[in-house]
C-alpha cells in the first residue's frame, strides 16, 4: 500500500502563513517546509543573522520533535541566505546544531526571502514509521 502524506504541525513553531504544512511525513521520511526566523507566536526574531539563524533552528527542532525526530535524523538540508558574505556565521551556528552529524546540504544565496528575513532552512529527515 502506498504511504499517504500526513501533515505534521506543532504550536512550538510558527504556524504556516500560507497554503502549506509545517512538515509532511511520507512513510519514513519527513520533509519540513522552509523555516524562517519567526517565533512560535508569529513575531520576527529581533537581531541579525546570528539571532535569526538560531530562531530558525529552534523552529526546525520543534517540528522535528513533533515527528519524533532530531537533528541526528536529518539526511539533507537546504539553506537559503540573503547574503553569502554571512555564510560563515550561518555555517558556525549550523555546525553547533548538527555536531558530528553532517547531512548533505545545499546553500543558495537568494535575492529575497519571505518577510525580508536573512535566512531560511528546510530539512529532509528519516523517521520511524507508525
Amino acid at each position: 500500500m502506498k504511504p499517504q502524506p500526513q501533515p505534521v504541525s506543532t504550536t512550538q513553531a510558527p504556524a504556516a502563513i500560507g497554503p502549506y504544512s509545517q512538515a509532511i511525513r511520507l512513510g519514513n521520511l519527513l520533509f519540513t517546509s522552509g523555516q524562517i526566523p519567526l517565533t512560535a507566536d508569529g513575531q520576527l526574531a529581533e537581531g541579525g543573522i546570528e539571532e535569526q539563524t538560531h530562531q530558525v533552528f529552534r523552529n526546525l527542532k520543534a517540528v522535528l520533535a513533533e515527528a519524533g525526530a532530531t537533528f541526528a535524523d536529518v539526511a539533507k538540508a537546504t539553506v537559503f541566505i540573503k547574503d553569502m558574505d554571512q555564510f560563515a556565521a550561518v555555517n558556525a551556528i549550523y555546525a553547533s546544531y548538527f555536531g558530528d552529524h553532517k547531512p548533505a546540504r545545499s546553500t543558495v544565496e537568494v535575492a529575497r526571502l519571505p518577510k525580508d528575513v536573512l535566512v531560511e532552512i528546510e530539512l529532509i529527515a528519516s523517521i520511524g514509521v507508525e
